[in-house]
């Protein structure tokens, strides 16, 4: 967000992937000899930094596959249109501590067998120690099976594989530098391996295959390329890259370069496994129906991406609010623009604004001069780690990652997995939505993959369609109190006209409770209490309301019940109460 308007600052874009139009292969370099330059400090590594120098290693001590020399080609043309130097060698010799310190990757480029002995060994889990990247294509999996902590490098051992043919890949993690450019349903021809163990809980996955798109998959769950942070350095592997025609297909070319890139930390990028998150916004039409838009302008939704159109507004998750969570969003800036992620507003009733009041933006902006203003900040309450910031961050024009943990009023920001703010707030954010901002025309924003993971029991509505006790039914109508507890928003309960009148629900058992909502019709209560018992006999008023104004109230609450009642004493009007919806969420205890 951006509270006046000024003069964009023109910042000068990263330059972007290249794809190398496929040409003839150029000849094979020599086998790396004894390192000509000390490597950088292994401390330097963990920070994003120009990629300059890779090893390409295709030794084979089993089947060979005749695509080597097209994969060596093709780092090659990678390497010369995006400014690394790229040696290949088959000499395991090349493995000695000073040597590899040169690369910044390694790329196991269809290894078989058993190719490293002992001391070579050794001296690659030291690399990797110090901070090296390592790359697997394909048969790379199909790799020293004896030796244990390359196993756990490489993620996942081949098992065995069908004909190749063409399959369906999900593209499961689209702000990866290696997967962010893929449609999310990738249709390709290629040698699809199984894996003798399932890596998901240990690693990153960034893809997996639809194993109904062909004939012999065995894993059911079924990752096919990922990306891990392993005993020091970075792992990324692809179980792609079989046939030659791979390494002339852009798509796939430019999957592999960004491996490299995320690999040999040239490129910010989450690694960390990832379990457990339920999707609010998975790219679909139909997920996106679920949200809605609070102020001026919208978003367009084009190959599972939001786009931001005008402003200033916000698209809000009204489903349900959220409690002990942490939430990840992937975004994209192309230049010098803005947006930011809401945590923790309750309904802004077509109000953007109020969420600026109420809950807090973790503010996307490259270049406010107000620190508080900027990229990973609470926005106008905390600033960022600068420096943790400007390591983690990719560049506009490039996908980025957020998680936001929210804690009680405890806010931890992760940028690309790096932990970049850390913020307890005044406000009261326990319990409340999220949205994504559309800044205003010309600041644009893009979004993908919204999801969010709950500690223990998720909060949902206890009271939906449970057994409801009214007072009175509004006179020859339909309008019983089991509308209210239906999830129908065009259906309610409605009352007699007169005082006082109350609606009870029970939720079947003593539940933990957080907050109740109350979305009124026109014919709506100036005054009223709110009131929660175990016994349905003895009753502690949990909030008292004198001067309602109708709408949506939404009261937190705590503590546990059984019943939920509201008790209405003042009508707005010469009708009697209206009620669409009466929510209560909490948890099962």
């Amino acid at each position: 967000m951006r509270l006046v308007s000024r003069a964009l600052i023109a910042l000068v874009l990263a330059a972007m992937s290249l794809v190398a139009v496929p040409q003839a292969p150029p000849a094979q370099a020599v086998p790396a000899q004894s390192a000509a330059r000390a490597a950088a400090p292994a401390t330097n590594r963990a920070a994003a930094a120009p990629l300059t120098k890779v090893l390409v290693f295709s030794k084979t001590a089993g089947f060979r596959h005749s695509s080597i020399p097209a994969g060596i080609a093709a780092v090659q043309r990678l390497g010369a249109a995006n400014g690394f130097t790229v040696t290949a060698t088959e000499d395991a010799g090349a493995f000695t501590t000073a040597n590899l310190a040169q690369y910044q990757a390694v790329i196991w480029l269809s290894t078989t067998g058993d190719v490293l002995n002992a001391t070579q060994q050794t001296a690659f889990e030291s690399y990797v120690a110090s901070g090296g990247g390592y790359v697997g294509v394909h048969a790379a999996s199909d790799t020293e099976y004896d030796w244990p902590w390359y196993g756990g490098l490489v993620g996942a051992y081949f098992a065995s594989h069908p004909a190749t043919q063409q399959a369906t890949v999900k593209v499961e993690d689209r702000a990866s530098a290696s997967t962010s450019h893929l449609p999310q349903r990738w249709t390709r021809t290629d040698e699809w391996y199984n894996y003798r163990a399932n890596p998901r809980s240990a690693v990153k996955v960034l893809a997996s295959l639809d194993e109904s798109s062909y004939t012999g998959g065995t894993m059911g769950d079924h990752p096919i390329t990922w990306c891990q942070d392993y005993r020091g350095g970075r792992s990324w592997y692809t179980g792609l890259g079989h046939t030659e025609e791979s390494y002339a297909d852009p798509a796939f070319t430019t999957m592999l370069l960004g491996g490299i890139r995320t690999a040999a930390r040239a490129r910010a990028a989450d690694c960390r496994p990832e379990t457990g998150y339920t999707p609010l916004f998975d790219g679909s039409r139909a997920s996106l129906d679920r949200w809605r838009q609070a102020g001026a302008g919208s978003f367009s939704l084009a190959d599972g991406t939001l786009s931001s159109v005008g402003g200033m507004g916000l698209l809000w998750y009204p489903v349900t609010p959220f409690a002990n969570y942490s939430l990840k969003a992937d975004w994209m800036m192309p230049g010098d623009d803005n947006g930011g992620v809401f945590i923790g507003f309750p309904d802004p009733q077509g109000d953007p604004w109020k969420p600026v009041d109420l809950g807090h933006e973790i503010q996307i902006d490259a270049s406010d001069g107000d620190p508080t203003r900027t990229t990973g900040s609470v926005y106008s309450f905390k600033a960022p780690d600068t420096a943790a910031r400007t390591a983690a961050l990719n560049p506009p024009g490039t996908w980025n990652s957020y998680e936001i943990a929210v804690h009680g009023r405890h806010v931890e920001i992760h940028l690309n997995g790096v932990k970049i703010n850390d913020y307890t707030s005044t406000r009261d954010i326990a319990l409340g939505h999220i949205g994504l901002q559309n800044d205003g025309a010309g600041l644009d924003i893009n979004y993908r993959d919204v999801r969010i993971k709950q500690d223990g029991a998720q909060s949902t509505d206890l009271a939906r369609g449970r057994p409801v006790t009214v007072t009175s039914v509004e006179p020859g109508s339909t309008h019983v109190g089991a509308n209210a507890v239906d999830g129908d928003p065009a259906t309610r309960w409605g009352s007699a006209y007169s005082d006082p009148q109350s609606i009870t629900v029970d939720l079947g058992g003593v539940r933990t409770l957080q907050q109740v909502r109350l979305n009124w019709e026109t014919a709506h209560a100036t005054a009223y209490t709110v009131q929660t018992s175990t016994d349905n006999t003895n009753w502690r008023t949990v909030s008292t309301v004198t001067a309602g104004n109708g709408g949506l109230d939404e009261i937190a609450v705590s503590g546990t019940g059984r019943y939920v009642r509201v008790q209405g004493t003042a009508r707005a009007t010469q009708y009697g109460y209206s009620l669409w919806d009466l929510n209560v969420f909490g948890t099962s205890q």
